[in-house]
């Protein structure tokens, strides 16, 4: 057997990262109300190094969810409002002759921080969100040849309006593939917009947010996932879900290698936050929608019966057999 199949997390440094993303979880609460969901979506995607995709309508709260993670992890934050006529250079950063110096000096863009929001990402043209696609997976820029690395930890968190089209640039699937997951935050219930009147009622929970963990302290414990045991079964099981949606007649492009790959990485987050040190097959199943329905192309004829990739992924995921214990 391969020695890097023999690696197992502690049961100490797993405890320990349920304890840093229950600290995440209770500070980003003290701001945003009802989305526990999303935030442990979120939560998976800062521990297994992913970048996330939120489809929303404006107002419920995007933004703030990601301020609200960005000071919970003591990390810098950038906020870039993409529009037709944002340039790629507006997002790397230039270099510029310093009359100072005499020489050109490199002006950094707003993508070198821990936590991007590219709000409204697809009101930009393609040459413009391409910009974004070598940042998303290499962690690095490059300008005018000389490539630059990001900080670490990076998350991208890019908005998009899924009823207002007007004016919009679709993102090719191979930039929503670079996505590790794609959720939506939702409106709040009754109780708990009233509770959001209550806390906004004075000054804004934000701005007394404290750093809950600090960002070297996340990237040491990334590093214990490569050890959250998953079962051959298991594995077996995340393949399985991929190469049905490749196999079905809905879709004209199913889940890709790297889908698969994202989503054997998201469960093992997903594990550790709960404090295991191993992979269960329900793990898989509630993050496959978030992880490949963004990336599934439905072909003209489910569109037109008014089916989406949820409703599909829905019928795979009963059709799959569950991996069960001997």
């Amino acid at each position: 057997m391969p020695e890097t199949a023999q690696l197992r997390a502690e049961p100490g440094s797993v405890a320990a990262i349920r304890d840093v993303a229950g600290r995440i979880r209770t500070s980003v609460a003290r701001v945003i109300v009802g989305a526990e969901e999303p935030i442990d979506l979120i939560l998976a995607a800062l521990v297994s190094g992913g970048h996330i995709l939120i489809e929303d309508v404006p107002g419920t709260g995007k933004t703030m969810l990601a301020r609200a993670f960005a000071r919970s992890i003591g990390a810098t934050f950038h906020r870039i409002q993409f529009t037709p006529d944002l340039m790629p250079s507006d997002i790397l950063g230039i270099n510029y002759y310093s009359q100072r110096t005499g020489d050109f000096e490199f002006r950094p863009g707003p993508i070198l921080a821990n936590v991007i929001l590219a709000d409204e990402v697809n009101r930009a043209t393609p040459r413009t969100q391409s910009a974004l696609l070598e940042a998303m997976e290499e962690r690095t820029v490059t300008v005018d040849g000389e490539t630059r690395p990001l900080p670490d930890p990076f998350l991208v968190l890019a908005t998009q309006n899924p009823i207002e089209l007007e004016g919009t640039f679709p993102l090719p699937e191979a930039q929503l593939d670079r996505f590790l997951l794609r959720l939506k935050v939702g409106y709040p219930t009754e109780a708990g917009e009233i509770e959001v009147l209550r806390r906004f009622e004075g000054a804004s929970p934000l701005d007394a947010l404290r750093p809950a963990v600090e960002a070297e302290e996340l990237l040491r414990l990334r590093q214990v996932l490569p050890g959250i045991h998953v079962e051959d079964a298991v594995a077996a099981y995340v393949v399985r879900l991929c190469r049905a949606t490749r196999d079905h007649i809905a879709f004209d492009l199913g889940a890709s290698p790297r889908a698969s790959l994202a989503l054997f990485r998201a469960a093992r987050a997903l594990a550790a936050m709960d404090g295991r040190d191993y992979v269960r097959p329900d793990d898989v199943k509630r993050l496959a929608q978030p992880v490949l329905a963004h990336r599934l192309v439905l072909s003209s004829q489910t569109r037109l019966r008014g089916r989406s990739a949820d409703d599909v992924l829905d019928e795979i995921l009963h059709e799959v057999p569950v991996p069960v214990a001997d």
